[in-house]
């Protein structure tokens, strides 16, 4: 298949070239996001392959149907980027990698939180500088402490495993639960309770109309004064505005962030020269108890080699014809 490749970084190409040789499939490297101003560089090619910043809507989708595009494989798990009945309409399958390592995401996770809490990053550049003083770097213990977590999926499995390790209570919200995560203490509460109870809060459900925002000025009187919120899911589960309000008045004691709402405009790119246009992500930055990372909660070894096999794969199946077990409908 001639497979065109946008938001490609060294990274991709490396790992899709490696495997090129295994899985016999031909690939044009894009740096340029999908969207519709670019969706006439697919000419030519079979199908697409994308990460959560491209902007499949409507009249990208229909511009690349045109040019004879069948398949979009999303080379990550969300696909909340993809107008999904455009798609339909269009006869274009799409494609997705459910699960390459819930490990990585949720070791990141407790990286953020370790991060916060003990202020390590701000203990490495002090003593570079000089600095040994342990002036306003006290932390908390993590053991006993109260930890909720939103979606217990693969990944939220994972991060319940790590956080029982040092000893927290784990409190849950799903839409179903899981016998291996009661026979682990992990306790099932009603979402405002978990809200409630929580002195560290983490997010790892999927981005949908009813979790958007989920974090919001309504559910942030519920949390605990001094709360930490983590989010290594979608920026979008949280109200930007609402969190910053709550940062300033100290509702808020801890943010650690590795996605963001409007992250298509900034992450992955080398901004170091450029002047930010987004306000919010400045004022984020200004607050001493907020941890940003730019969405590299799933970059390990062992992840991208999963990301780039499934992906191959699922164009293999599409070749076939086989069944797309990895298909979104």
């Amino acid at each position: 298949m001639r497979i065109a490749m946008f938001s490609t970084k060294s990274y991709d190409q490396e790992y899709f070239e490696k495997y090129s040789e295994i899985y016999n499939h031909s690939f044009s490297f894009f740096e340029t996001a999908l969207n519709k101003n670019t969706a006439n560089l697919t000419l030519g090619f079979d199908a697409v392959c994308v990460f959560v910043n491209d902007k499949i809507d409507k009249d990208t989708i229909e511009i690349i149907s045109k040019n004879g595009i069948n398949l979009i494989a999303m080379r990550c798990a969300g696909y909340n980027n993809v107008d999904i009945k455009a798609a339909k309409s269009n006869n274009i399958k799409i494609v997705r990698v459910p699960a390459y390592s819930p490990e990585a995401v949720a070791e990141h996770s407790v990286a953020l939180i370790l991060t916060l809490n003990r202020k390590t990053h701000k203990a490495y550049n002090r003593v570079r500088e000089g600095n040994f003083s342990l002036k306003n770097l006290i932390g908390f213990n993590l053991y006993k402490k109260t930890v909720g977590v939103i979606g217990v999926g693969q990944i939220g499995t994972a991060f319940c495993r790590i956080l029982k390790g040092f000893g927290c209570r784990i409190i849950a919200f799903d839409i179903s639960k899981s016998e291996e995560l009661i026979n682990l203490g992990v306790e099932y509460l009603p979402l405002n309770e978990v809200f409630k109870q929580s002195d560290i809060l983490s997010l790892h459900c999927p981005l949908t109309p009813k979790t958007k925002h989920i974090v919001n000025r309504q559910s942030l009187s519920l949390m605990k004064k001094g709360v930490m919120i983590i989010n290594t899911s979608r920026g979008g589960l949280i109200n930007t505005a609402d969190v910053i309000t709550n940062l300033t008045n100290q509702k808020i004691g801890y943010l650690g962030i590795d996605v963001y709402e409007q992250e298509e405009n900034l992450f992955f790119e080398d901004l170091s020269e450029s002047i930010i246009q987004d306000d919010l992500i400045l004022k984020l930055n200004s607050f001493p108890n907020v941890l940003i990372t730019s969405h590299q909660a799933f970059f390990t070894k062992e992840a991208m080699d999963k990301i780039t096999i499934t992906t191959l794969e699922n164009f293999n199946a599409f070749e076939k014809k086989q069944t797309l077990k990895n298909e979104v409908k």
